[in-house]
């Protein structure tokens, strides 16, 4: 969870500098990206990041330079510098897609091909609260649902989209949401790492062993804007007493406090923190010093190997 706050840091510091024009973070909702990744076999099973997931990456293998190389949209980049929403399908990470919901649908037919092959495999994807008002979501967990796909929906319930509170749905709490659509569900605490984890672990296990699908509810809060070029929205959108009690709530220092009741001493969690910030400002300032050098070809934008349907340098890790 710190590699993925400071990942963020790192990307709201290019803004401001001028890097880059803007990011989208996903601070406050760390335990929601990480505690599902660990929760699952990251040797096999596939993840659906929204673009707020990016913590997902390093958790899954992707070096941390290569990640902030897509941030910058170089050659290095999964996607070669063509668009900002990358992923890794060699190591299980499919790319965002930036129309919302959209991925529910593929998970849903990815985990179909796991089911069809007889592969002990699991594919998981996130929702936004907002997603879940699109055509696409409810036509995907509907399938799988049907079709008792081995998937997990993860409804990131962050209590708002774009500026719109979630006052946005008249059936009341999410928590009725998977019998509607007649699955299994879980409702987790989205800040307490832990308790994402152990929900999503059951959720695998019940999918690997056949038992279809899952719809994971976890209640965070984001705790900026939608991206940082509006970051005013957000204190616009809710009263301060809210981001105060959501901010005594946040999951880094939630999970520092219960490792430190189970006898982790304060130092050693500094030790780690310094670790870390080490690493990302060392894969950070690699990836710049490199961005000019690294620039996309323009002859590139005839995304020759895209007509194949594949991304370039990528193996399809799905069909093997």
């Amino acid at each position: 969870m710190v590699r993925t706050r400071l990942h963020d840091i790192a990307l709201k510091r290019w803004v401001r500098q001028g890097v880059m024009s803007k990011a989208w973070l996903g601070t406050g909702e760390e335990a929601v990206t990480v505690g599902c990744v660990h929760a699952l076999d990251r040797d096999r099973d596939v993840v659906a990041p929204m673009i707020r997931n990016a913590g997902a990456l390093p958790e899954m293998g992707v070096p941390l330079e290569d990640v902030f190389h897509g941030a910058l949209a170089t050659s290095r980049s999964a996607t070669g510098g063509r668009d900002g929403h990358f992923g890794d399908l060699s190591r299980g990470v499919l790319q965002p897609i930036s129309h919302v919901g959209d991925m529910v649908p593929v998970v849903t037919g990815i985990a179909l091909s796991f089911r069809q092959r007889g592969e002990p495999r699991v594919a998981l994807t996130w929702v936004g609260d907002g997603s879940t008002k699109t055509s696409t979501f409810h036509e995907g967990v509907n399938l799988a649902a049907v079709k008792r796909v081995p998937a997990i929906f993860v409804i990131q319930n962050n209590q708002v989209a774009l500026g719109t509170r979630l006052e946005q749905h008249g059936s009341g709490s999410f928590e009725h949401w998977p019998k509607m659509y007649g699955m299994a569900g879980a409702m987790a605490d989205g800040n307490n790492v832990l308790d994402v984890y152990a929900a999503t672990r059951l959720a695998a296990d019940r999918a690997r062993s056949g038992g279809g699908p899952t719809m994971l509810v976890v209640e965070t809060f984001r705790m900026g804007g939608h991206a940082t070029h509006d970051e005013a929205e957000a204190r616009r959108t809710f009263d301060a007493e809210l981001f105060e009690r959501w901010g005594r709530r946040e999951p880094i220092g939630l999970y520092e406090e219960w490792l430190k009741g189970r006898g982790v001493k304060e130092s050693t969690l500094q030790e780690i923190e310094a670790g870390i910030t080490a690493e990302i400002e060392a894969a950070a300032e690699a990836a710049r010093a490199r961005r000019d050098e690294l620039l996309p070809e323009p002859a590139s934008a005839e995304l020759e190997g895209f007509s194949q349907g594949r991304q370039p340098g990528l193996s399809w890790r799905i069909s093997s």
